[in-house]
């Protein structure tokens, strides 16, 4: 690929424009004397690398926080660094929410000892639970070191009923409503709270956590294997109860192998111990939820109340939340895919998703907590343009902003990037998005559809496409946000925008990659991905 040096002298320093607008110009004209067909090639792991290293103020103390990475090579960049450090890089880097913390402050709860559950990490699983509780035993011979401030502050708001998942209160199943038309390969759901009782508040780009129920068909084949009966005390209450509302069904946790080994023999014995020790003796380990685990072991009879004690607690569900309380006082939506999926010649579902896409009724209450954004929000400075890339249910946030904006009557011009399998089946609040544009609200609403052509067409695609504006845009102070995959979708699009960088503000890939840094830095370019 060839660069195009920065032209310095083509805008002078004496001419009457900002810092921004001469940096714009000077990319825009460049961009002109760029040869005809000039690409940016993409860019080699070792620039991704270089994307992530450049990212974050304190990376070079924390190289292993990208979720695209896996647990293994998280941990290689943790060798050597202090516990607590390495306690941080067995997490997911999503920084979600779901464990009541962001990254760094449950791995500080962890080891100043604020902390004793160790499988709190959802997007981590039983890995990171995992590799938490070998860590542990180092944690047991160090002296406890002191509490972070944010751990402080975790504590203090999961007093506040509804700020935590320690502390929900209850909201009102309201509607659902299905966004996909007929003949869809997805099934995707705007479902709607009524928040109005429940004395929650919520800002936009916040997420909203759900405590869901297990589906009872599982829950009774689970009995059925255990030949016990729906009746039997566990836990002050029925086992039908608590395998409903307590424990998670999948994944099957290392303990309940731990506790089937107890009660088999032979060679069920020794791979019940080997998979409790991580070992996949089979190689169906992945696939083996609490169910298939009791199919595996089908000679094995656990007791109701030990086999309850082996599993893990039902972890809440988050999402982020669809809608601003500016537009729509005292009610809250979601926008959530419903997960099916067959493993051999059974049909698994998604715990939370198939809960609020059939399993609740409306009117019906459940418990709820607010997770407030980390660093996921509106500029402060209403005049500012915003730039949104969210595909599939990654427009959530963006239609609460774009709702916030409209209700605050914010002067900034808004760009949506949106992008779905097919125009005709996929594109989610289509009638709002267009009254949206039809008010001047929705400056540019840029689409990706990955099924409609010969070839695959994503939202990565249609910003270089409009790179040019899109430049232009940054030049000109907008601030840029991600929502969604982040294993593959917001690795791609980082990268087409280094490009973007590159080709129309005239740089090269390592001044690229340092703008886009600088973007993060700034607080401009902010990413909620899962």
């Amino acid at each position: 690929m060839n660069h195009i040096a920065p032209p310095a002298d083509l805008i002078p320093e004496s001419a009457p424009f900002s810092p921004e607008q001469r940096a714009w110009l000077n990319g825009f004209f460049a961009g002109f004397a760029a040869p005809d067909g000039a690409a940016v090639t993409p860019l080699s792991p070792a620039g991704n690398a270089a994307i992530m290293a450049a990212a974050d103020g304190d990376d070079a103390e924390t190289p292993w926080r990208d979720p695209a990475l896996s647990l293994d090579e998280r941990m290689r960049l943790a060798e050597g660094r202090p516990l607590r450090r390495r306690m941080m890089a067995a997490m997911a880097q999503q920084d979600c929410g779901q464990c009541g913390y962001n990254c760094e402050a449950y791995a500080e709860a962890v080891v100043s000892r604020k902390e004793t559950r160790l499988n709190l990490c959802a997007p981590g699983g039983k890995a990171t639970a995992r590799m938490l509780k070998g860590l542990s035993d180092e944690l047991q011979a160090a002296p406890a070191g002191p509490v972070a401030a944010a751990i402080a502050a975790d504590e203090a708001l999961s007093r506040a009923p509804g700020r935590a998942r320690e502390a929900p209160v209850h909201a009102t199943f309201l509607t659902r409503r299905r966004l996909n038309k007929e003949g869809s390969k997805k099934e995707t759901w705007h479902v709607e709270f009524d928040i109005s009782e429940s004395g929650l508040d919520y800002a936009a780009g916040d997420s909203f956590g759900v405590f869901a129920k297990n589906d009872l068909g599982l829950v009774d084949q689970i009995i059925a294997m255990l030949g016990a009966s729906h009746m039997t005390p566990v836990r002050g209450k029925t086992l039908r109860e608590a395998l409903q509302g307590d424990v998670s069904l999948s994944p099957a946790p290392d303990a309940l192998f731990d506790l089937i080994s107890f009660v088999t023999g032979g060679a069920a014995r020794e791979k019940a111990r080997r998979l409790a020790q991580g070992d996949d003796p089979d190689g169906d380990a992945a696939s083996l939820d609490v169910l298939a685990a009791l199919q595996k072991f089908s000679g094995a009879r656990p007791h109701a109340e030990a086999f309850v004690e082996a599993l893990e607690p039902l972890q809440p569900r988050l999402y982020s939340i669809s809608s601003s309380p500016k537009a729509a006082p005292g009610r809250l939506s979601l926008t959530v895919d419903a997960v099916r999926y067959v493993v051999g010649k059974r049909k698994r579902l998604g715990v939370a998703s198939t809960f609020l896409a059939e399993r609740v009724a409306p009117g019906e209450t459940l418990p709820v907590y607010v997770q407030a954004a980390h660093g996921f929000a509106l500029p402060g400075d209403a005049s500012k343009p915003i730039i949104m890339v969210g595909p599939g249910t990654g427009v959530a946030p963006f239609r609460a902003f774009l709702q916030e904006r409209a209700a605050t009557g914010a002067r900034g011009r808004n760009w949506l990037f949106f992008g779905h399998q097919r125009a005709a089946h996929d594109f989610f609040y289509a009638e709002e998005f267009d009254a949206m544009k039809a008010t001047g609200l929705l400056t540019r609403l840029s689409l990706a559809w990955s099924r409609d052509g010969e070839e695959k067409f994503y939202v990565q695609d249609r910003m270089r496409q409009a790179g040019r504006e899109l430049w232009a845009w940054l030049a000109e102070g907008a601030h840029f946000y991600v929502c969604g995959d982040a294993q593959r979708m917001a690795k791609d699009v980082e990268r087409a925008l280094v490009d973007i960088v590159a080709e129309y503000g005239a740089r090269s890939v390592d001044e690229a990659i340092a703008f886009v840094a600088g973007l993060k830095k700034a607080g401009r370019y902010q990413q909620d991905v899962y």
